[in-house]
């Protein structure tokens, strides 16, 4: 294991704790975020986007998601294809139950549309200023990011969703780490320069 790896293991461990600190300190924090995107960075008319249903103590992003279909957005869930692999998604529909998915997930059933995202709603369990974040450890977001980057015709924007308790000074990055365009919390909500 290199040292980036040990570092980033270190740090997921201190950075779960974190969250679940965070989590508890912002019972609503999911109303403010839906604000804030809607605010600050609302994906174009007509974006596809891509969400996450939360899991454990990540920031829930359901408001936002219900917000958003309201709004004529397609919305799609990762699905986690296999080890090594992308991320595909598939559409969410309101009131169609989801089915559980790898490492916990849960997805939308095998039956229901692929989706291309072009807006993609991020979750993480740390992340600095520079637009790096720390996932689970798989890679799957960094691989979906590259590849959707490298072939689209338009522009991707990828927004990090977390609490502003999971700030870190610096997140440890290896050469295929993608950076987000955005990070929006509870608090703010800022642009990577």
């Amino acid at each position: 294991m290199t040292a980036v790896k040990r570092s980033k293991a270190a740090l997921r461990a201190e950075a779960r704790r974190r969250r679940a600190a965070a989590a508890r300190a912002a019972p609503l924090a999911g109303e403010t975020l839906a604000r804030r995107v809607l605010e600050a960075v609302p994906p174009p008319p007509g974006a596809a986007v891509s969400a996450y249903w939360p899991m454990g103590d990540e920031l829930d992003c359901r408001t936002l998601l219900a917000a958003l279909r309201e709004r004529g957005h397609v919305i799609g869930l990762p699905i986690i294809v296999r080890k090594g692999e992308p991320l595909r998604f598939r559409a969410w529909q309101a009131g169609v139950e989801l089915v559980p998915g790898g490492f916990g997930t849960s997805m939308p059933p095998e039956d229901a549309p692929a989706v291309v995202p072009d807006y993609l709603l991020v979750p993480l369990l740390c992340f600095d200023r520079a637009g790096y974040r720390l996932g689970y450890g798989g890679g799957f977001y960094d691989r979906t990011l590259e590849g959707l980057r490298r072939a689209a015709a338009a522009q991707v924007t990828a927004v990090g969703i977390a609490y502003a308790g999971q700030e870190v000074p610096e997140v440890p990055r290896e050469p295929t780490d993608q950076r987000v365009d955005w990070i929006v919390t509870e608090a703010e909500a800022f642009r990577i320069p």
